[in-house]
């Protein structure tokens, strides 16, 4: 039995982001689970030090420095000045306190490609039809497993010129190319499956198009695809939101 990967539930249990019976069902497994647990602290701890890492910095740069300004400063003027650097430090807050809310509103495209993008886990490898296809997939799938995208995509091809209408094949093969890079392909391989409009991979193939659109920085194109996937509902439309916002 196939080790559930729990790393995607846990940044989405953190951020929030979970439906109620997909909540309920990871707070089951939370019970009882001291490893998995631990990885969830672990994962909200990170999650702060990295979103205050850039904020504690800064201040702690701008106290030092009215540190050694006041330092300086002649006695008799410094009751006098009370006043103004009571002003300096409620500037410094309030740029802290600016930079805390604008931390991880913007992001560049690799910034959310890193937070939101997972590959593509195969639900199955049971095949129907010719043997030689099943063998190639087979194998395809073993490199895609790996790692090994550029391999994989070039085996999911081959079983793709025997069986055109092959969805799940399709669908691997775009994630495969988005993986290796090959945007424009991947980007082909996902506008097939969402055109053929009668499978079940139609959802995660318009998801994986809008990341391309944003990994390429065609921005109109992204927010169109995203709004989209906002609107039609599905699994992916907190993500989409979020990116919305990011992307603004």
């Amino acid at each position: 039995m196939k080790k559930v990967d729990f790393s995607y539930f846990i940044e989405r249990y953190n951020a929030g982001d979970m439906e109620n019976d997909e909540k309920k069902w990871f707070e089951k497994e939370l019970e009882g689970n001291q490893k998995l647990q631990n990885e969830v602290d672990l994962s909200r701890k990170t999650d702060e030090i990295l979103k205050n890492q850039d904020v504690l910095s800064l201040r702690r740069k701008l106290i030092e420095i009215e540190r050694k300004r006041v330092s300086i400063v002649p006695i008799r003027f410094r009751k006098s000045q009370v006043y103004i650097r009571f002003a300096a430090v409620t500037a410094i807050l309030i740029l802290v306190g600016g930079i805390t809310l604008f931390t991880g509103k913007n992001m560049t495209s690799d910034q959310i490609i890193d937070r939101y993008y997972k590959a593509y886990e195969p639900t199955t490898t049971l095949r129907s039809g010719v043997a030689a296809v099943n063998n190639d997939f087979t194998l395809a799938l073993q490199f895609y497993n790996t790692r090994d995208y550029e391999k994989a995509a070039d085996l999911f091809n081959k079983v793709l010129k025997s069986n055109p209408r092959d969805m799940q094949t399709a669908l691997l093969n775009g994630v495969s190319n988005f993986e290796d890079k090959k945007y424009p392909d991947a980007k082909e391989s996902f506008v097939t499956v969402i055109n053929d409009n009668n499978n079940l991979f139609i959802e995660t193939a318009k998801w994986y198009l809008a990341l391309c659109y944003v990994k390429t920085n065609e921005k109109d194109k992204a927010v169109k695809q995203l709004e989209m996937i906002k609107n039609e509902g599905g699994i992916f439309k907190n993500d989409a939101k979020k990116i919305i916002r990011k992307m603004k």
